[in-house]
C-alpha cells in the first residue's frame, strides 16, 4: 500500500472532509503511537509501513513510561487540540489501517507489550481476568 492509499483508506474510515484532514489524522496518531511502542515491535511496525508514514511513527522518541489505551487517547486529544471522543474516532480510523497493514500476529505482539486498553483502539476485543 502506499501512502496516497494509505491515506485513502484513512479518509474513507474516519469520514473526513479533506486528504488533508486524513493526512493530519495519520501524522498524529502515528506519532502518538511511535511514543508507545518500543523495541523489535517498533522497528517491525515501521516496517509495515508506508515511508511516508514510517517516518511518523518513529519521528518521535518513546516515552519511558507507556500511557494505557484511555491515557493514549487524552494525551492525542491534548496535543492535536481535540476531545477524547474525537481523537478516539481518529485513533480508530488510523489503526484500522495499520492492523490491515502490520497483520494479527505482530499487532498481538504490539498488544502483549502495552498496557491495558489498546485492544480496543486496534479493534479488538479486551477481554479481563476475574479476581
Amino acid at each position: 500500500m502506499t501512502f496516497d492509499q494509505m491515506l485513502e483508506r484513512v479518509r474513507y474510515e474516519g469520514a473526513y472532509p479533506t486528504r488533508e484532514r486524513a493526512e493530519d489524522t495519520v501524522r498524529a496518531v502515528l506519532a502518538a503511537l511511535g511514543r508507545q511502542i518500543t523495541g523489535d515491535e517498533r522497528v517491525d511496525l515501521a516496517a509495515c509501513l508506508p515511508l511516508e508514514a514510517a517516518r511518523a511513527f518513529t519521528s518521535e522518541v518513546p516515552a519511558t513510561q507507556p500511557l494505557t489505551g484511555w491515557g493514549f487517547v487524552k494525551d492525542l486529544a491534548a496535543r492535536i487540540g481535540g476531545t477524547p471522543a474525537t481523537a478516539r474516532w481518529d485513533t480508530g480510523a488510523v489503526l484500522n489501517v495499520v492492523t490491515h497493514l502490520a497483520g494479527p500476529h505482530l499487532i498481538d505482539r504490539i498488544l502483549a507489550q502495552l498496557p491495558g486498553g489498546y485492544g480496543l483502539l486496534f479493534g479488538r476485543a479486551e477481554l479481563t481476568r476475574a479476581a
